[in-house]
Parts: C-alpha cells; structure tokens; sequence
C-alpha cells in the first residue's frame, strides 16, 4: 500500500494492489473497507438492550432524553429476533482474536436474565473455533441480586458499576425516579459482587460537585468499594443536549476559552449547570494522581494515568478520547439501529442497521470513516501547535465546545484542565515509563 496527500483534511489517495486483482484507487475515508479484506479486524459495538429506559433518574444522565428525542430512537426493548442478528453478524465481523459484548442503557437489567442467557447461548453457537469472546455490563447495581450475581460469574462478565463518591456526594445527582437516593442500594450491589467473585470495575462521573473532592473520592472507592480498577469520566453536556447533536445546538459563534460562558452556573453558559467545570477537572486529576502515583502504581489502575503511561511508551491510547482519530466504537439501540458513537445517537449520525444484515459494512462505512478522521481534521490551529496534542488529540468530539483564544472554533471545553494535569504528571510518567523500560529489559537479560 502506498499514500500520497498531507493531514489538513484533504483526502489522501491510496494505492491499494490487491493479489490477482488490477489497482484500486480510493481516497482514505474508502481504504478501511478495503484493508479489511486482508488482515484482523477489531471493532467495538455498544448494545442498548432496553434503550434510554433506565430505573434512576440521573440528573445528569445524557441518555434518558433519548427515549423523547425527536427523531430519535425512542423507546423498547431488543427483540430475540434483532439479538440473534446482532450477535451473529458481530462475531462474524470481528476477524480479530477477541469480540466484546458491551451492554449498556439505560439500564441494561431491566432487559431480564434470560435475555442474556440467550445472548450467552447464541455466542457460543456462532463463535469461531478459537475465538474469544468476553461480556461487559455496565449497571447502577441496584437491582443486582443473587440469581444475577451467580450467572455473571458463571460467565466471567466484567461489570462496569456506577458510583460517584461517598454518600453525600454520590447522592447528589445518581438519584432515582422523585430524587430519592440510591447509595445504600448501590453499596448492596457491591456487597453481592464481592461475595459471588464477579469482577468489577467503578465507574465515576466527576461533576460539579464531587470534582471538588478528588481525595474523598479516591478514598472511598479505593478502601470503601474496594475497587482496583477506576474509571473517572467528565461530566460535559452542551446545552440542548435533549433536542440535539453537537451541530445542531451549538451557538453560531461558541465561547471563547476562558469567558464566563465557558465555565458552568455562568448565565449563557454553554454546558448544564451539573457540568464539571474545567479547571476542577485538572484539580481532580492532579489530585488522584498524587495519591495514585504516591501510594498505588501497579497495584491500581486508573483510566486517566494508564493511557497516559502507555501512549509514552509508544503504545496506542486506551480511551477512545485521546486517540488521535475514533469512529470504530458504535452504538446499537434497541431496535438494531446503528449510531456513530454512544455520545452521538442523533438522528443525523445513524449510520446504518444491523436488520439489514450489514452491521461490519456501516462500521466502515465512508460516512462513519469521516466521522472518525474528522476528529484529527478539524483540530484547530492552537491544538496542532500544542506541546500536549499527543496526549490529548484535541478530547472528544463531542466536548469540542469553546473556541480558541484566536476564535477558531472546536477547542475542548476541558483544555485548560488538561493541561494543567498534563504539566503537573508528565515528570512522573515519565519517570514510570523510564522505570517499566527497564523493567523490560532486565527480563529480557534473564531470558
């Protein structure tokens, strides 16, 4: 394969020798269809067995108001019928080694056990010999009982569990349906888990809130929770979240970095009022990071620091976010209806449906292949010149709110976060990569 072209958004020409067959000529955004007729494919599917429905009522749930979104994919839940399908075509698709199932909502629960014993049942009958396949749930754990607990270990799920800190501030906004709350039904869930020996992991959504509390938060989940594997994700929701994409809602002109309208509880703030605020976001992240790098490398992982030491150790990024270009994680509702990314189910990102029986083509689709580059395109000016853009790659798209101090607009509203906690952390990383190199090579010596 041969390129010629440059990386400011035009598209690249490749040349493509296909064996016994003439040339082909495609742009970029038409070779991930065609490269993968030659080698392992890997993508990821995000499954939304009963949709938006879900049993809380988070206040800052982004995904409740998809069941009223107009032209969106309202409610339901996944038939037999659309779950065979779904199955069958991924495993198929994935040419790699190993096939997630990832199960989200919602609430994914609320969809029943049997349905997952069928999907279990229906991995196995389609999986390829020597083919991996693994199950993840996420849940708010409060409908967890024993029946579940027992078949989650029987099948070596991994549950993704969603807790935000102690009492006092997961209860904030992880409320049910009236706002009561729900620590103490959470807290049964892990309770059971440990005692069955399902894997689990936390999940935490740093908001306004407990953003301001990173070692109480640490803390808990680290000694209370018992959890050894931390992933804090940002609370960022663009004003007009609930009646549209990113496109559609953002203002003509976005607020420049650094204005009241960047912050949230600012009036004509461009995020809710739940919405982290940016420089609490590099607190939070200076702050864990201290205690973790202090007291738990090896030992704990957390999501934040891990990607960052692998991508200086010259490896890919483990979240999606800090990857230089995305697209190859989809979302599936109930119905089979495919969207661009789990934060992008609009209807002016639905890319396909697996009722079509066409799930692998609309993952490489040309609009979804755009979809991802357009993450590395469009990366303003300030960014490409930016001593951290290899970390960071400009965040995810959909928190590309701000413009820059120049006025271009698609800078992330967490970059001055991001780079405070970058400054504050690179000297220790790279002091941990320096060390795991080593490491490395004192092995090799040995063998």
């Amino acid at each position: 394969m041969s390129a010629s072209g440059d990386d400011a958004g035009r598209p690249t020409q490749l040349a493509i020798q296909q064996p016994g067959r003439p040339l082909r000529l495609a742009d970029k955004y038409d070779a991930p269809l065609l490269a993968a007729r030659h080698g392992p494919l890997q993508f990821h599917v995000m499954a939304k067995p009963v949709g938006s429905v879900c049993n809380l009522g988070c206040t800052y749930c982004f995904y409740l108001s998809k069941e009223t979104l107009p032209g969106g994919p309202g409610a339901g839940r996944m038939s037999e019928e659309v779950l065979e399908s779904f199955v069958r075509q991924y495993i198929e698709g994935v040419s790699a080694p190993e096939v997630t199932f990832t199960w989200q909502g919602g609430e994914p629960m609320l969809r029943g056990l049997e349905f997952y014993r069928k999907a279990v049942a229906l991995q196995k009958r389609y999986a390829r010999p020597g083919q991996a396949v693994q199950n993840d749930l996420q849940t708010n754990g409060t409908l967890l009982d024993e029946e579940w607990c027992a078949f989650l270990k029987e099948n070596r799920f991994l549950v993704g569990l969603s807790i935000d800190g102690p009492r006092e501030l997961h209860d904030r906004y992880r409320v049910g349906k009236g706002g009561r709350p729900t620590f103490d039904a959470v807290m049964k869930g892990v309770r059971l888990l440990q005692r069955f020996g399902v894997r689990f992991n936390t999940l935490t959504c740093v908001h306004r809130l407990n953003a301001r509390k990173p070692i109480d938060v640490y803390r808990f989940l680290r000694h209370d929770v018992g959890s050894t594997t931390l992933q804090f994700t940002p609370v960022v929701e663009h004003r007009g979240f609930d009646r549209g994409s990113l496109r559609a809602e953002l203002p003509a002109e976005p607020p420049l970095v650094g204005a009241p309208e960047a912050r949230p509880g600012s009036p004509g703030s461009v995020v809710t009022e739940w919405s982290v605020d940016p420089d609490d976001w590099g607190y939070f992240l200076c702050r864990t990071f201290d205690r973790w790098a202090a007291r738990d490398v090896g030992r704990i992982f957390v999501n934040q620091f891990e990607t960052l030491v692998a991508q200086h150790l010259g490896l890919p990024s483990q979240m999606c976010v800090y990857s230089e270009t995305c697209g190859k994680a989809v979302a599936m509702e109930h119905s089979g209806a495919l969207f661009a990314c789990d934060h992008f189910v609009y209807p002016d990102h639905h890319i396909g449906d697996v009722r079509s029986g066409r799930l692998r083509n609309a993952v490489l689709s040309r609009a979804q292949v755009m979809f991802g580059f357009a993450k590395s395109e469009r990366l303003p000016r300030a960014c490409r010149g930016c001593s951290f853009v290899a970390d960071c790659w400009g965040e995810c798209p959909k928190n590309r709110l701000l413009r820059t101090a120049d006025g271009e607009p698609g800078l992330s509203y967490l970059c001055s976060g991001l780079k405070t906690f970058y400054a504050h952390a690179l000297p220790r990383i790279e002091t941990i990569v320096a060390d795991l190199r080593g490491s490395a090579r004192r092995e090799e010596g040995r063998m």
